[in-house]
């Protein structure tokens, strides 16, 4: 399988849920990244994943946290939904599509595609969208990449992603960062093989480079007025709906420690959880949110 030529798709191919010039009138895309505390990349070499089973698991509490400000706020997200947690985790899944939002994949165990072969790639994310349409009673249409793991050396995952009967992916940071990134990947979305759409995670453009606009660990560590300059100025200079991610840990302060983790990855975790949900409750009301499907998809 070959990587092919990257198209950007065209502004008018791209539905908004909301029409005008007014950078308010904006809709963007909120997507959360369902996973666990101890299924985190950077903390793999610490917790082997035999011992999965065995962790204390907070992602219901959390993903219930999510829930309850998104219905506070009338906003819609997309919940990229990891198999593994799905098999045990069942109501999970069912209370995210019961509330209106969008069930979409993250794989099923958490493995970087960088780190996987073709074939195990494709029966992974093949046995994920399996357990999560099942369980949704829905179509699952979107994928995400662990650590947003596809770049120019594993372009391959695109025709996997495909090939597994996705309509779309969101896997690439177009950023230069330690553990991911493909900074001159377009901005926004493109069609990365026919019928095979893009979508990556938002960055604003300055000084000649990309800077992360999108969440993640940049949401807790950057005062909240970053993150709100950054996506605002999407909205008002390049006239597009951003996309943004974050975690449900990210709302837990009181997970456990995983106090065998170096010192950057110790930091990069924890940094800031407290502040997680007052800020995320502050970008639900300073910005529109509703699913990936129907802010990027022309026919969702």
């Amino acid at each position: 399988m070959r990587g092919a030529e990257l198209r950007e798709v065209a502004p008018a191919d791209i539905r908004r849920v909301a029409s005008g010039s007014d950078a308010a009138s904006i809709v963007n895309a909120l997507t959360i990244d369902v996973e666990d505390y101890f299924q985190v990349s950077a903390l793999a070499p610490y917790i082997p994943r035999g011992q999965w089973d065995a962790m204390p698991c907070r992602v219901e509490r959390n993903v219930d946290v999510i829930l309850s400000l998104l219905a506070q706020t009338g906003s819609r997200a997309t919940f990229f939904t990891l198999g593994w947690i799905a098999e045990r985790y069942p109501a999970v899944v069912r209370r995210i599509v019961d509330a209106g939002h969008e069930l979409a994949s993250h794989g099923y165990g958490h493995q970087r595609a960088s780190d996987q072969s073709p074939e195990h790639f494709l029966d992974d994310i093949r046995k994920a969208k399996t357990i999560l349409e099942d369980l949704g009673g829905c179509a699952v249409v979107g994928y995400r990449a662990p650590s947003f793991s596809i770049g120019h050396r594993n372009l391959w995952a695109l025709d996997c992603i495909q090939e597994a009967g996705y309509r779309y992916s969101s896997s690439i940071y177009p950023v230069k960062h330690d553990h991911y990134g493909m900074p001159d990947a377009p901005r926004f979305p493109f069609e990365s093989r026919p019928g095979l759409t893009e979508i990556p995670i938002t960055t604003t453009r300055a000084f000649g480079r990309n800077f992360p606009g999108g969440g993640g660990g940049f949401f807790r560590l950057l005062p909240y007025a970053a993150s709100r300059w950054l996506i605002g100025r999407v909205n008002r200079i390049d006239r597009r709906p951003a996309i943004f991610y974050m975690h449900p840990w990210e709302v837990d302060p009181d997970q456990p420690r995983v106090t065998e983790a170096d010192a950057k990855s110790r930091f990069r975790h924890y940094i800031n959880l407290h502040r997680t949900v007052p800020r995320l409750r502050r970008l639900l009301t300073d910005f529109r949110w509703d699913r990936v499907d129907r802010v990027f998809l022309s026919n969702p």
